[in-house]
């Protein structure tokens, strides 16, 4: 026997598909009650890294490869914590600016202040030392642990979770795609639509609101 014939009845050894156990798909956004929920557990129990890095990415509206990236110059210039920031995407290279809440300033600063983090190097420290940030990978990780602690299925959320989180929020109340275009760093509307799930319904709906 050959090993199309092998392949044909089936006795073959195939190698089991990569996402076996796994959900795939775009990742939904966290609710308002859900960010709530993770901020206040992280405030309890006194993770003050995890609360400042867990605000800035709501706010950010960064992929996680970026937002493990941002450097304290990028948000802290004169060492405190400044209302905006622009940060250039790895995926596109287009600079892409986002504002920071008095909640996620007070949060950084506050981890600043305990860490004694400097100008030049990574906001977030990984493991590999002061001098390492933080792996895409821990980024992940960490999310899977704060949606956990609030009783959601980690595998249903990652970290694009916590970048559509207010870029939705913003759409549903405004319905403003050109500004979530803006704010997520998307250079076709087109991405936009796709990346918030807008559906005609929508589409029609903000069209009746606009009068010519």
């Amino acid at each position: 026997m050959n090993d199309n014939d092998a392949s044909i009845t089936g006795n073959s050894t195939r190698r089991p598909p990569w996402n076996r156990g796994k959900i795939i798909g775009p990742k939904p956004p966290l609710r308002q009650g859900h960010v709530w929920s993770i901020r206040t557990r992280l405030q309890l129990q006194k993770r003050i890294r995890d609360l400042a890095l867990f605000n800035l990415a709501i706010d950010s509206k960064l992929r996680g490869c970026d937002v493990v990236a941002i450097r304290v110059d990028d948000v802290a210039p004169s060492g405190y914590t400044s209302d905006r920031a622009t940060v250039r995407q790895k995926k596109t290279g287009r600079p892409v600016r986002f504002e920071m809440t008095e909640q996620t300033r007070q949060a950084i600063d506050d981890y600043l202040r305990v860490t004694g983090r400097q100008r030049g190097q990574c906001l977030f420290a990984g493991r590999r030392g002061p001098d390492s940030g933080l792996t895409t990978r821990q980024y992940s990780r960490l999310v899977g642990e704060w949606v956990a602690s609030i009783g959601l299925d980690p595998l249903k959320f990652g970290t694009h979770s916590l970048r559509r989180t207010k870029a939705t929020l913003i759409y549903r109340r405004t319905g403003n795609l050109r500004a979530v275009q803006l704010l997520l760093g998307h250079t076709k509307i087109e991405s936009t639509v796709r990346y918030l799930g807008v559906e005609i319904d929508d589409a029609i709906e903000i069209a009746e609101k606009i009068d010519v």
